[in-house]
């Protein structure tokens, strides 16, 4: 199970001068094809889930595939949630299986972005999972999220860089240096001179977003200047439509699923690209030695009850601790399951699932957690064994 932590996969990238890629998932064919480049070209990837794209797609359906994907593979893979519009998203995804998150308040004030993203942090890091903020504001411009990204660039001052990582605490840091969403227009002009002294103003890796038409060149002056995550969409939906057009064109025979017909391989071949360019090619056993692997972690409670307890009282208790318990960080899904033959030790479990051996550290000290077990749920129980299980 190669899923790793992605704060490692970036500071990895980070330490040995390549750029990591964060390709856009948006249904199965580009999941399929990015996973293959990554497998092909032996290098760590990090799957980026957009929250705008859950307007065309249900993200709790599709999650499960890009987890089931990156734990078959043998490469280094994390899971990112990016461009979230709450602290409420954040918690979402990492209820449902991301382990980074990245909520967008760069067009708000500095103090205000700031504030927002370091309850992100808070929150987020009593899960173990990794927070990318960003300062600066990266438009965007013609391209599919666009209408998200309106307005005009605001570029990313490296004083206000190195207070804003300090007392946010954020794990990675996206800059704005002259990119956009999208696709650009014309020739883009960055500034290199503006990133590297944000490099040289902050201790964490930097992340660049828009980067569908830069140019080889633009893309090698970036990861020399500390640029150790690019997040890519735009230009993997392009070769996606060209393929399809040209099978439409093409008019070929077949049946609903045929203007589909080698989307992956187009998405595959331009993942390589940017893999190969970017410096990731071939290093996927060194990420794997040196980047902890992500397990998921589980707290079981094997019980009785008294006899005095009818059915719906336990019912009743179980299901109001369900609901409190579900907004502890970290926790991802409680179930509760009754012996169907009682012919063991203990007739009734508790299942608490969480996102990492961290979030279960939380769990045990958390004061509702706390509450609802001396309140509720052990003054009804007879008899247990508790156990705290992670994955192996």
């Amino acid at each position: 199970m190669p899923l790793v932590h992605l704060s490692d996969m970036i500071n990895h990238a980070s330490r040995h001068n390549y750029a990591v890629g964060a390709f856009g998932v948006n249904n199965l064919h580009f999941l399929k094809g990015i996973i293959q480049a990554a497998e092909e070209r032996r290098a760590p990837v990090v799957l980026n889930m957009i929250e705008s794209h859950f307007e065309n797609h249900d993200f709790e359906l599709l999650l499960p595939a890009v987890i089931a994907a990156a734990r078959r593979t043998e490469v280094p893979v994390a899971i990112n949630f990016d461009h979230g519009t709450s602290l409420a998203s954040a918690e979402r995804a990492i209820r449902a299986g991301c382990n980074g998150v990245m909520v967008d308040t760069s067009a708000l004030l500095f103090s205000d972005n700031l504030w927002q993203t370091r309850d992100v942090v808070t929150k987020a890091h009593a899960c173990g999972v990794t927070v990318e903020g960003e300062l600066g504001y990266v438009p965007g411009v013609e391209g599919e999220d666009a209408k998200h990204h309106p307005g005009e660039l605001t570029y990313t001052s490296a004083a206000e860089a190195a207070g804003f990582v300090e007392r946010t605490g954020v794990d990675c840091l996206a800059v704005s240096i002259g990119t956009v969403h999208g696709r650009m227009k014309g020739v883009p002009k960055l500034d290199y001179a503006r990133l590297a002294k944000i490099k040289e103003a902050v201790a964490v890796p930097l992340v660049i977003h828009g980067g569908t038409g830069l140019s080889d060149d633009q893309f090698r002056r970036l990861i020399a200047n500390g640029v150790a995550k690019i997040n890519y969409y735009t230009a993997l939906a392009d070769v996606a439509n060209r393929r399809i057009k040209a099978n439409i064109a093409g008019e070929r025979k077949g049946g609903q699923n045929s203007p589909l017909s080698g989307v992956s391989d187009a998405v595959r071949e331009e993942v390589e690209r940017c893999i190969h360019l970017w410096g990731c090619s071939g290093r996927a056993a060194e990420v794997l030695a040196q980047c902890r692997l992500w397990h998921d972690a589980e707290h079981i409670v094997f019980y009785n009850v008294s006899e005095t307890l009818s059915e719906s009282e336990i019912a009743t208790t179980l299901r109001e601790g369900k609901r409190s318990l579900e907004a502890i960080p970290g926790v991802r899904s409680i179930r509760t399951s009754r012996a169907s033959q009682h012919d063991g030790e203990y007739r009734y479990s508790l299942s608490i699932g969480l996102a990492s051996k961290t979030a279960l550290e939380i769990l045990r000290n958390h004061p509702t957690y706390q509450r609802f077990a001396n309140t509720n749920f052990w003054p009804m129980i007879t008899d247990h064994i508790a156990l705290d299980l992670e994955e192996s």
